[in-house]
């Protein structure tokens, strides 16, 4: 196992629902570091680049529309498997499919508002930190 880094991003729904710090805990009782973290509102723009693959689903305005609708938490987090390992304590991207004790099985009302994104490999977590940080 490599020390890896990886994009997450507390979705509108939790920041409005007060579930910040309930996250980041379940993330550092993990056993993984958030190097990097920052409260802001996306720009449509940037929103629009990181869904570009769902451009062609008729959920893709909607879902740029939330994803701009208020405050994110964007952080750059480390640690062993760190991919593999927030992909685990996410939990399945459908509510209706995540474990209970899972972030979005606990938190997340559907598939629309899941609550959390997190990068699905490495290759994605490097372009990911580089469109939300710089």
């Amino acid at each position: 196992m490599a020390i890896e880094k990886t994009f997450i991003m507390i979705k509108p729904d939790a920041v409005r629902d007060r579930k910040i710090g309930e996250i980041v805990a379940r993330i550092e009782r993990s056993g993984l570091v958030i190097e990097r973290m920052e409260m802001t509102t996306l720009e449509r723009a940037t929103v629009e680049e990181h869904y570009a693959h769902l451009a062609d689903k008729p959920f893709f305005g909607g879902l740029c529309d939330f994803m701009t609708s208020g405050p994110v938490v964007k952080m750059v987090v480390s640690g062993l498997s760190a991919v593999a390992k927030m992909r685990t304590l996410m939990g399945a991207t459908n509510p209706l499919d995540a474990a209970p004790g899972t972030i979005r099985g606990d938190f997340a009302v559907d598939v629309n508002a899941n609550v959390i994104h997190g990068s699905d490999c490495l290759e994605n977590a490097e372009i990911e930190i580089k469109r939300f940080f710089g």
